[in-house]
């Protein structure tokens, strides 16, 4: 047997049987020292546990050299649920809580003011599987509250890819300026064209008149060199917010020139300064509203594919390359119809292959390019009637679809 599997196995075994343990010593309050009060609510536990568990109780029990702390018997704690506090209390014995939609807000809040990060990352990865149109925006926001990184970036990233679903949402516009920003700042956001992140900007800042004071930052978040000119004439340059502020129009001078051909000076590293920053600004020479990257879902290209029974098969035209789907479970069907809109294929008609399945609900696959080889994967996804495409896009017959770098 591998030796680290072995490890491995011990320290299961091991975590389980004290897990076990503990669950029993607190069932049958054997050697508890300390009561949790809240309310008219006790909650019996053992002051090492928490203090195992979470740095907050670790203070209020222990001093800094490890003698305990007087009058520590019981804790009492405000504006605490005492059902949200029974349920961490008893994940923290026995490994298990069952979180909801409904309460997980709830406890991943009393486990980040409690320090608990064990209970707090366990909500972490449920919201992340949760995450949807209807709740992304929220879950985002929340992610930037509890200063958590991972949730936020997870969330960010959902937007971004979802910004056309999204952005004339009531929710969108009830985004603070830094939210705002940290969504449309990004080569990531999948759009298709440049002028859906002006429109987005100024129905954010017409929602709410104060936020004109914070236009010209978002003006950095927009790519005004991806702008059609003429869209930019028409449309920004007579903007009535735009035109009645000094500092707007100065950026849309420089705009207009940028149009001629005439860019400023790129900004030179001072002599020593060849870091992360230096990189960056190899790759972006102009920043903000002059920066010219195309965002994700700006890049096109024409494919021929094909589907059936055995296969799904991608003929990239420019290049003259093929790519094969490696599909763990084939479309049970040959001579279907599909149709693309947004990104996504749809699966009509067909004649199955086994007539035991032609009851089945239709599939719905995930496929996605991988690495710079363009290799095409793909993996059944619930029942639904519509294919979600990243990347490569297979499809019946000749179609102009979005595509990714990657």
């Amino acid at each position: 047997m591998d030796p680290n599997a072995m490890k491995e196995e011990l320290r299961l075994f091991q975590s389980t049987l004290l897990q076990d343990g503990l669950k029993e010593l607190l069932n049958e309050n054997k050697f508890v020292d300390c009561t949790l009060k809240v309310g008219d609510r006790s909650f019996p536990c053992h002051r090492l546990i928490m203090a195992a568990c979470s740095p907050y109780f670790r203070e209020i029990f222990f001093t800094e050299d490890g003698k305990e702390m007087e009058n520590t018997r019981e804790v009492v704690l405000e504006d605490v649920d005492p059902a949200i506090l029974d349920m961490v209390v008893q994940y923290l014995y026995s490994a298990e809580i069952d979180l909801t939609d409904d309460n997980v807000q709830d406890i991943i809040a009393v486990a980040n003011r409690f320090q608990i990060p064990s209970v707090f990352t366990v909500c972490v990865n449920y919201l992340q599987k949760k995450l949807s149109v209807s709740n992304c925006l929220a879950i985002f926001r929340m992610g930037l509250v509890l200063n958590c990184h991972r949730l936020a970036v997870a969330a960010r990233n959902y937007v971004a890819d979802r910004f056309e679903l999204l952005y004339q949402n009531e929710e969108f516009l009830q985004l603070a300026a830094h939210e705002l920003f940290a969504v449309i700042g990004g080569d990531s956001l999948n759009v298709e064209k440049e002028e859906l992140v002006f429109e987005a900007v100024m129905a954010w800042v017409r929602h709410d008149k104060e936020r004109v004071k914070v236009l010209k930052d978002a003006f950095n978040c927009i790519r005004f060199r991806l702008l059609p000119e003429k869209y930019f004439k028409d449309k920004v340059e007579t903007d009535e917010i735009v035109k009645a502020d000094p500092e707007l129009q100065k950026t849309i001078q420089v705009v207009r020139e940028a149009f001629k051909g005439n860019l400023p000076e790129t900004p030179k590293a001072e002599e020593g300064e060849e870091g992360e920053e230096g990189a960056g600004a190899e790759e972006s020479p102009f920043p903000g509203f002059l920066n010219d990257n195309r965002r994700q879902g700006m890049y096109t290209r024409e494919f021929i594919v094909m589907i059936n029974d055995a296969a799904a098969v991608a003929y990239d035209v420019a290049e003259n390359e093929c790519f094969l789907a490696a599909m763990s479970e084939q479309v049970p069907r040959n001579h279907v119809s599909l149709a693309s809109q947004r990104n996504q294929l749809y699966l009509l008609g067909g004649l199955f292959q086994d007539e035991d399945n032609k009851d089945c609900p239709l599939q719905c696959y995930f496929f996605m390019v991988t690495g710079l080889s363009l290799s095409l994967d793909s993996a059944p996804f619930r029942n639904i009637n519509s294919f979600d495409i990243l990347g490569n896009t297979p499809i019946h017959f000749i179609a102009e679809m979005e595509m990714s770098h990657v």
